[in-house]
């Protein structure tokens, strides 16, 4: 998406640009939650620098007259293999919250994974963009009757997959959040969090991970999938192992992710993970993974360590928070045009083009 206006150092030319621009506009609490990671923080920064360690290798004399960008992932067709990542709390970054992701997701022609612990129930998000796909991030919670009234709901609003998030039995110790004592302000509601505890607001991240079923196995997972018709995504996968067990009780892909470095800091990097995950899977399930995108080429190196597409979150986040659901829709456009020029440079003219050979 051209933009003609002129240059002006208060707009952002890239992702990055981002963060430093809406800083200054959140409070400290809610600046802390969204971009934190867990303990020391190592895993938070690793996610972006291992993009950083791999290199691309191009190929030429390809015909790359005619670049794509689309994709499909678990049959959906996609304008690009960027899907956006659940991400809590929305409308404490900007008033539009989640049903201007989800506009600004369906006018890119992406899907949006809609977060257990929203500020617009799932019905509000599909009815701000009627007939966008979008997938429903879950969290198992102690109470099942809430957890089943919140897979209903999505059922019924015509989601099309729900996402299983499995690394987070409880919170992280998220120790920005200790140091401004942040909790959810007077005014926000996240509905599934208030069905469950009778309010969201002056909840802290603990508050709301304690209501999440630490006793989940295998076996419930099992369970939910012969319970609904909705393919089941597994979220939070790290070891190979994991993933061939969660083939083995119905997932129909898995999510490489660390929580964005929010849960267990000192693990590896979702794209030092993914490869391992994708020889294992040898092809049953498709493989999605998150954590550290930054730019097109980040996109690349993971289609060619064979994702069939990356989730992208607190980014996204950050154009929200700058101007709404245009910024959101803007950084969805600046990696569409970052992955069409990335693509006709490294000699593939889509992403089903990208291989392992292209990356080193």
């Amino acid at each position: 998406m051209s933009d003609p206006r002129p240059a002006d150092p208060s707009r952002p030319v890239c992702l990055r640009d981002l963060e430093p621009l809406v800083a200054a506009r959140l409070e400290a609490g809610a600046l802390g939650y969204f971009a934190g990671g867990a303990a020391d923080e190592r895993t938070l920064v690793d996610n972006e620098a291992a993009f950083a360690r791999r290199r691309l290798l191009p190929r030429v004399l390809v015909d790359v007259s005619a670049v794509t960008t689309a994709t499909t992932v678990l049959g959906v067709d996609l304008s690009l293999p960027v899907i956006v990542a659940p991400v809590a709390l929305q409308r404490m970054a900007h008033p539009d919250g989640e049903p201007g992701m989800a506009r600004a997701a369906a006018a890119a022609g992406t899907l949006m994974c809609v977060s257990t612990l929203a500020t617009a129930t799932a019905r509000e998000v599909s009815a701000a963009a009627p007939g966008a796909p979008r997938w429903f991030q879950l969290y198992v919670l102690r109470d099942r009757g809430v957890t089943h009234a919140l897979v209903d709901e999505a059922v019924a609003c015509g989601y099309r997959a729900l996402v299983v998030t499995v690394d987070a039995p409880r919170a992280g110790r998220r120790e920005r959040d200790l140091r401004t004592g942040f909790a959810v302000p007077p005014g926000i509601d996240m509905p599934g969090v208030t069905a469950a505890a009778g309010h969201s607001s002056g909840l802290t991240p603990a508050d709301f991970f304690s209501l999440v079923d630490a006793s989940l196995t295998w076996k419930d997972l099992e369970r939910l999938v012969e319970a609904v018709e909705l393919p089941v995504i597994v979220k939070g996968v790290h070891a190979a192992a994991d993933a061939r067990l969660a083939i083995e009780h119905g997932a129909a892909a898995v999510v490489v992710s660390n929580h964005g470095g929010r849960q267990l800091d000192g693990v590896p990097a979702g794209i030092d993970l993914l490869e391992d995950v994708v020889q294992e899977v040898g092809g049953d399930v498709e493989v999605l993974v998150d954590g550290g995108v930054r730019r097109g080429s980040d996109v690349l190196k993971a289609l060619a360590l064979g994702a069939r597409a990356v989730l992208v979150g607190r980014p996204l986040l950050w154009g929200l928070a700058w101007d709404g659901e245009a910024g959101a829709r803007w950084v969805l456009e600046t990696l569409r045009a970052e992955l069409e020029l990335d693509l006709m440079l490294l000699g593939a003219p889509s992403p089903a083009a990208v291989t392992r050979a292209h990356v080193l």
